[in-house]
């Protein structure tokens, strides 16, 4: 079953029973409203007034669903992650503790690779050349010691919204970064999460090293997952405009929250987007554990 995700803008009191979402209302008029927490995959805390129980959390926390909490500007800023991915999980920390750098590169280049067709793929499909991106893509090399990464992410960025506006991308850029910045984080909270079901560490990456980032890992495996975040944010440029994107509405939210349900496509299957990163996160885990040398990541 596909697992739910649920924002909340507005105040509210959320508590659990029964196995049960419970979500009251300040408004003594509303009705309370309940959700099964077995079905729901990743929260959304948006309003500073909302009000959570700790058994709550404890309880969304061991059916294994990724807490998001929001700034005052309505960004994610803060992710709640459960502590046990399995029995196995002992196990599978060292595996990927203890992993070579060979192995790490060969993970990176496998990594890249798919990252940039993905990009080509979202390039193509809005009618840009992309004999490049492809030529890249299949020259990776270990590690990417030439940073192809970094010479797809110019052209591509060059690119994607060039119908639109000069776009420049960075976190506090112009529009539309805000619905990048807002939709990678919706996309990371799911990777982190499937991580730590894949009884993996979010924190150790294969490539991303930085002392003050706790999801590291999940920041590498998203790579080839971002595309599909561009193509959703491109299709709301193409459907509102540019000057109807400065604010993120409610509206343009509830747009994003689909992400978990993109249909991914893989060489054997196609499954929604939250199901396909379990996927990679599971032949991450092989990987380490030595079964096997390849990620399995979707195509575009």
């Amino acid at each position: 079953m596909i697992k739910r995700t649920l924002l909340f803008s507005n105040p509210a009191y959320l508590s659990h029973k029964n196995k049960q979402l419970t979500i009251s209302f300040p408004e003594k008029d509303k009705e309370i409203l309940t959700v099964p927490i077995e079905d729901i995959g990743v929260l959304i805390l948006e309003n500073h007034q909302i009000t959570i129980s700790h058994g709550c959390i404890a309880t969304l926390l061991e059916n294994k669903v990724a807490i998001i909490s929001c700034d005052q500007s309505h960004m994610p800023t803060g992710l709640v992650l459960p502590l046990d991915g399995g029995s196995t999980q002992t196990e599978r920390f060292r595996f990927q503790i203890e992993a070579s750098l060979p192995l790490k590169k060969q993970l990176w280049m496998q990594t890249v690779q798919q990252k940039i067709y993905n990009q080509a793929r979202v390039l193509e499909e809005i009618g840009v050349q992309v004999v490049n991106m492809k030529r890249w893509s299949k020259s990776v090399r270990s590690g990417d010691p030439d940073n192809y990464e970094g010479r797809a992410a110019v052209y591509y960025w060059g690119n994607i919204f060039s119908s639109f506006t000069d776009f420049s991308r960075g976190r506090a850029g112009d529009p539309p970064n805000n619905l990048l910045n807002y939709g990678y984080a919706i996309l990371r909270a799911i990777v982190a999460r499937a991580l730590v079901s894949s009884g993996l560490l979010p924190t150790l990456g294969i490539f991303h090293r930085n002392k003050y980032n706790a999801y590291c890992l999940a920041d590498d495996i998203m790579e080839p997952y971002r595309p599909y975040v561009d193509q959703m944010v491109y299709e709301i440029l193409n459907e509102r405009g540019l000057d109807n994107v400065n604010v993120l509405t409610t509206d343009i939210k509830k747009m994003l929250l689909q992400i978990p349900l993109l249909d991914v496509q893989f060489e054997d299957n196609t499954s929604p987007l939250l199901v396909g990163v379990s996927r990679t996160t599971a032949s991450l885990a092989r990987c380490f554990e030595g079964i096997s040398r390849k990620i399995v990541y979707p195509e575009i």
